[in-house]
């Protein structure tokens, strides 16, 4: 199975964004010929007021950016994995950070809602309130992708193991974490993390990002890039370039197995009373 990655670097502009990730996906089909597409988190609007996210939002299924990811999964016969879009939820003021996934015919397969909320100040003095804009979801989400389990996530959710390890319980062998990881925190963070989830998990660990400057008001700020994908042991077997891009690997099945059988953790796990 071969996946493809997408690193973008979206802004407050839906159209530029919407061309730019159709473009990008179309050339991934051209150059790579992958099996599994997946987008960085926010692909569809990045920055913005609230009420330029609320304008933004899609109420799914349908909106632009799930039709045109649907359509392209269909046209291209491949699976996509709509890395997150801004959701509306009827009746309130908050949207979700939503993931979607779609098979080879463009039918919705899994829908996400990133669980945990990005509310820090970071060590540059930048605030974060993600939980003011965005209503956490409460599910744990895998999908088939022909006979390949798929687990989902989030980019801040990568710091929380124990949603990992639900993944793991669920039988994923590959995790998509479609992020926007903060200049700031990716550079010491981003690349430990994503291995230590692999390894945990003994699965890999697919993470597309957003890069670059991106405008919110009158802030500037920087997400991180270095898009990469981890196997079972850690490795980081492929990694994206600076600026908007591709990187794409092949997923072994058979590693994943030998993995597991070589460090049995899921035998050897123990439950804990808390």
């Amino acid at each position: 199975m071969k996946v493809t990655l997408v690193q973008m670097n979206s802004i407050g502009d839906k159209a530029v964004n919407l061309a730019n990730a159709k473009a990008l996906i179309e050339r991934a089909v051209s150059q790579e010929k992958p099996d599994w597409i997946c987008l960085p988190e926010v692909f569809d609007f990045i920055g913005g007021s609230r009420a330029e996210k609320m304008a933004a939002a899609e109420e799914l299924p349908g909106g632009p950016a799930y039709e045109m990811c649907s359509a392209l999964a269909r046209e291209h016969k491949v699976f996509i994995h709509a890395g997150s879009i801004l959701e509306k939820i009827p009746g309130e003021e908050r949207l979700h950070n939503t993931s979607v996934a779609f098979n080879r015919d463009g039918k919705e397969v899994a829908r996400y809602r990133k669980i945990h909320m990005f509310d820090i100040t970071a060590p540059d003095g930048a605030k974060y309130h993600e939980s003011a804009a965005f209503k956490p979801g409460d599910e744990v989400v895998t999908y088939d992708c022909e006979g390949v389990t798929i687990g989902c996530a989030i980019c801040y959710d990568l710091r929380f193991s124990y949603l990992f390890q639900a993944l793991a319980e669920k039988g994923a062998d590959i995790v998509a974490l479609p992020a926007a990881f903060t200049l700031v925190t990716g550079k010491d963070h981003w690349e430990v993390l994503c291995r230590a989830r692999a390894i945990e998990m003994q699965a890999y660990l697919c993470a597309p990002a957003q890069t670059g400057a991106h405008k919110a008001g009158h802030e500037t700020r920087f997400t991180y890039g270095n898009s990469l994908i981890a196997d079972p042991w850690g490795h980081v077997v492929a990694k994206a370039s600076d600026g908007p891009g591709l990187v794409s690997s092949y997923v072994d099945i058979d590693r994943i197995r030998k993995v597991r059988a070589m460090i049995p953790v899921s035998q050897h796990r123990v439950k804990l009373a808390v």
